[in-house]
Order: C-alpha cells, then sequence, then structure tokens
C-alpha cells in the first residue's frame, strides 16, 4: 500500500513535531481502538496481486518518548476474521495448506527492541508467530497524532508497522507454484492513552 507524496510530507512534519516534544515524565500505556486498526497485506499471484485484511484482535502498546528503545509493542491477529481480495483466496488462505485457521486462530507480534531512525521513524524488532512457529522479524514504524487533536496531545495516535514475511517459514507452503513465498504486511493500530 503506498502512501501519496502529499499524506508523507503531513506524516513525516507531524512525526518531526511528535518525536520533538518533550515526553511523558514515565513510558505511557495506550488501548486498541479494535474497530480503526487492521493488517494490511499483499502477496503476488502469477503477475496479479492478492491482496487483504485481517482484524487487530488485541495490541499492548506502551511508548516511552524520552527513552524510545523502553517502548514495547505485542500484537494479536484474527486469522479466522481474514479477508483476500479474491473470493478463493479468502478459503484458501485460512485453510489447512496456508495458514490453519482452524488450528492456529492467532498471528501474535511481539516486539524485543525499539530503535528510533531519525525523529520521524523507528524500527522495531519482534517475534512473530504462524502457525505455532516462531521467528524473528523487524519492522519499519511510523507514529503520528490523530487528525484534529492539539500540538503536544499524545492521547489518541496512530502507529504503524510494516515489514514482510516468507510464508515458507512458518509452514504456510500451499499452492507455491502459484502464489508467492514473500507476504508483505501493513498493520495500521489506532491507540488511545489509558
Amino acid at each position: 500500500m503506498t502512501i501519496s507524496l502529499f499524506r508523507s510530507v503531513i506524516v513525516a512534519s507531524a512525526l518531526t513535531v511528535l518525536f520533538s516534544l518533550p515526553g511523558e515524565a514515565a513510558p505511557a500505556r495506550y488501548s486498541l481502538d479494535v474497530a480503526a486498526s487492521k493488517v494490511g497485506f499483499e502477496t503476488m499471484f502469477g503477475p496479479d496481486a492478492i491482496t487483504g485484511s485481517m482484524p487487530v484482535a488485541s495490541a499492548d502498546v506502551t511508548i516511552d518518548f524520552e527513552k524510545l528503545a523502553a517502548s514495547q509493542v505485542a500484537v494479536t491477529l484474527d486469522v479466522s476474521g481474514a479477508e483476500a481480495s479474491l473470493p478463493f483466496a479468502t478459503q484458501a488462505m485460512k485453510g489447512p495448506k496456508v495458514l490453519d485457521a482452524g488450528s492456529y486462530p492467532q498471528i501474535t507480534f511481539v516486539s524485543t527492541a525499539v530503535r528510533a531512525r531519525n525523529p520521524s521513524e523507528a524500527q522495531i524488532d519482534g517475534n512473530i508467530t504462524i502457525r505455532g512457529v516462531t521467528r524473528p522479524i523487524t519492522f519499519d514504524a511510523s507514529i503520528w497524532r490523530q487528525q484534529g487533536s492539539e500540538p503536544g496531545d499524545l492521547s489518541r495516535l496512530t502507529i504503524r508497522l510494516v515489514g514482510s514475511i516468507n510464508r515458507s517459514d512458518f509452514g504456510a507452503t500451499g499452492w507455491n507454484d502459484m502464489v508467492a513465498d514473500e507476504v508483505k504486511l501493513d498493520i495500521r493500530a489506532r491507540i488511545t492513552r489509558d
């Protein structure tokens, strides 16, 4: 999923202001707005892209704006709610040859390290578990205040995590002669400070 150049400039400006603010005295814990949060994914089906989304079931987010490395993210996805852009792909994806939603109804991500890249971006290392198999992953992360919030108001934020996996690393090898191994992930979570 691409963001327009105009939106990228707006987001970068907002992030610069956000990360330049004097932070909270202690790490702040945030709750997830489930209805406004989801994971987008994309993989190739021959020359065409299959896109889709998966609902975020829960998230535990703690952000320390003064010491970003002390921040933590844990996200749980609802595999049974996944939908793909092609109806047959939805059924195949949730079936036993790919995600096996009946046996493994959740995908989880738990951060292990957070590193600031510049005033507007970070990288989050962590472990992702799919089909009961856990592997390391690194997400590019960005965070911004929600539209309409006042400068300095860190109570309502949107966090975006972008990365990719190889589905074969998790045993999700069904239809590998037709569907690409790499799956791009785009997690967007709207959060509110507790």
